[in-house]
C-alpha cells in the first residue's frame, strides 16, 4: 500500500508518498480501506518530532479516517467486511490502508458524504469528552470556544448548541467569525479586532463563561480567567501559544474555578474506547438528524499531504482539511 512518511525530523520534517507492506489486522482489529483521512495539528506536531506516536501506533501520521472495513481479525464479532465506517486511530491514517481496535470503529453517519466523514471521529470524540465529560457543560449555560473556525473549533460550535448551551467563540478576521456565527455560535468575536474578555462579559451579563475550551494554551491563561464565571471550568486541549504561563491563584480562589488539561491520543486504550462508545450513543444522532455537519476546507491528493500541512500552519483553513488516497 501507499503511505505518507516522515523522512527526516526538525521543523518541516520531509513528508513522502512511500510503498509500504500490506497491514494485517491482529486479533480485535479491523483492516479498513480508506476513503479519506483528516489533517490534525497533532499531525504537524508528529512531523515536528513533538508528539511521538503511542507504542504500537505506526510511525506515520493522521488520527482518523472513513473508509470500508476489507477485513477482520480473530475475535471481531461487531463487524463485517464491507461496512462503512469511520475511526479514531492512534496513527497511521495517512494510508491506503490502516487497522485500528474494534472498540474505536463508528458506523459511517448516513447523511454525510463518504469522504467528508473523514473529518468527524478525532473532533466529535475530542469535542464531546471535553465539552461534556470533563467540562460538563451544560443546557443554558454560556461555553467560549477558542479557535471556532478550526477543525474541533467548527465541531464544537454545533455540539454546543445542540446540547442547548449559548456559545461565544473567537476567529480572526470579520469574515471567519461570520461564518462561525452561520455555525450557531450566539457570539462569534474577531479576536484580532475586539476585546474576548470584554466582549464575552458583554454577553453574559458580566457573569463570564461557564466552560472555556482551549485550544491556545499559555498565551491565552490570563485572558480565559478572566472570562470565566464563578465556578467556571476550564479545558485545555491545545497548546498553539506556549505551554508555560503566569497563573493568578488568588482568581481561580475566588471564582473557585477548575483548570483541566486533556489529550486523546495517548490515552489508554480502554478509555479511548468509553470515549468511542458514548459518541456513538450521544453524539452520532445529532450528526445523523443534521444538527451536527462536517465543515471541509478542501480534500486533496494523499500526495499533496505537504500542502495540507501549509495550510493549517498558514491558518487560512476554516474547518477540516482532507487527505484521499
Amino acid at each position: 500500500m501507499r503511505a505518507v512518511t516522515i523522512s527526516a525530523s526538525g521543523h518541516r520534517g520531509k513528508l513522502s508518498l512511500s510503498t509500504l507492506s500490506d497491514p494485517v489486522p491482529a486479533e480485535g482489529e479491523v483492516l479498513v480501506d480508506v476513503a479519506a483521512a483528516g489533517v490534525n495539528r497533532a499531525d504537524l506536531l508528529q512531523r515536528a518530532g513533538q508528539y511521538p506516536p503511542p507504542a504500537g501506533a505506526p510511525d506515520w501520521p493522521g488520527l482518523e479516517i472513513s473508509g470500508e472495513i476489507a477485513r477482520v481479525g480473530s475475535g471481531v464479532s461487531s463487524w463485517h467486511a464491507g461496512d462503512p465506517v469511520i475511526a479514531l486511530l492512534d496513527g497511521g491514517g495517512y494510508a491506503e490502508q490502516v487497522t485500528v481496535r474494534e472498540t474505536q470503529v463508528l458506523p459511517a453517519p448516513r447523511s454525510v458524504d463518504r469522504i467528508d466523514a473523514a473529518a468527524l471521529p478525532e473532533a466529535l470524540c475530542t469535542v464531546w469528552d471535553n465539552l461534556v465529560t470533563v467540562g460538563r457543560l451544560r443546557a443554558g449555560e454560556w461555553v467560549l470556544i477558542h479557535g471556532g473556525s478550526g477543525g474541533v473549533g467548527s465541531i464544537a460550535i454545533q455540539l454546543a448548541k445542540a446540547l442547548g448551551a449559548r456559545v461565544a467563540t473567537t476567529a480572526g478576521g470579520p469574515g471567519r467569525a461570520a461564518r462561525c456565527a452561520e455555525l450557531g455560535a450566539d457570539l462569534a468575536i474577531d479576536h484580532r479586532a475586539q476585546d474576548v474578555v470584554e466582549q464575552v462579559r458583554e454577553a453574559t451579563g458580566g457573569a463570564g463563561a461557564d466552560v472555556v475550551l482551549d485550544i491556545l494554551g499559555a498565551g491565552s491563561l490570563r485572558e480565559n480567567v478572566r472570562a470565566l464565571a464563578r465556578g467556571g471550568r476550564l479545558v485545555v486541549i491545545g497548546l498553539q501559544q506556549g505551554r508555560r504561563g503566569e497563573l493568578d491563584l488568588g482568581a481561580v480562589l475566588a471564582k473557585r474555578l477548575t483548570i483541566t488539561g486533556t489529550t486523546l491520543r495517548s490515552r489508554p486504550a480502554a478509555e479511548k474506547a468509553a470515549v468511542v462508545a458514548a459518541v456513538r450513543t450521544h453524539v452520532l444522532p445529532m450528526v445523523d438528524d443534521g444538527r451536527i455537519r462536517p465543515v471541509i476546507h478542501d480534500r486533496l491528493p494523499l500526495a499533496d499531504a505537504e500542502r495540507a500541512h501549509d495550510l493549517l500552519e498558514s491558518g487560512d483553513a476554516f474547518g477540516k482539511v482532507l487527505l484521499l488516497p
